[in-house]
């Protein structure tokens, strides 16, 4: 099975997603509490059948001061769903820097967003504006909830109430 499951904080805030696997042994060893379960889903021993955990809580609350996405260019790739945001192509990926860096951009969400190589050099130096070339959506740091609802590459209805059932709207 390569089912996830969304673990929870004591205080039911969103903190991972796991494996199925390993939240099944979190949840055999009682050291999580299982949440919600997956409706179809189910974990078959030799004799006997388990419900598959969709949502865990951890038993005790762990305080993590900062949580927040990282800036890497995978998740630049995921927050812009791996297409070119000039021409929408999903093929030969790099990144672009809306303001270029030699006129005093610099590397950050808001700025940086996922390009072909084609429009990353059609643009070259220039502002979008100046080069006649549109983005689709406005580049914009992602929240930490917001990328493990939309950017996770994983979700389901069992997850919807921890996470905010209505999506926002980049740009």
């Amino acid at each position: 099975m390569n089912a996830k499951t969304l673990v929870l904080n004591q205080d039911y805030t969103p903190l991972t997603v796991c494996n199925l696997t390993r939240a099944f042994v979190l949840v055999y060893l009682n050291k999580v509490e299982m949440i919600r379960n997956y409706k179809l889903k189910k974990i078959h021993s030799i004799s006997e059948s388990f419900d598959a955990p969709a949502v865990i809580r951890i038993m005790k609350y762990v305080n993590i001061p900062y949580k927040g996405v990282t800036l890497t260019r995978q998740n630049i790739f995921k927050r812009d769903d791996f297409t070119c945001q000039y021409c929408g192509t999903k093929k030969h990926l790099t990144i672009d820097h809306v303001l270029p860096r030699a006129r005093g951009g610099s590397s950050n969400w808001n700025n940086l967003l996922t390009a072909c190589k084609k429009c990353n050099a059609t643009k070259g130096d220039r502002l979008p504006e100046e080069a006649g070339m549109k983005f689709f959506k406005k580049p914009f740091k992602p929240n930490y909830v917001m990328f493990l609802r939309d950017f996770s590459g994983y979700t389901c209805e069992e997850w919807e109430p921890f996470l905010q059932t209505k999506k926002r709207l980049a740009g």
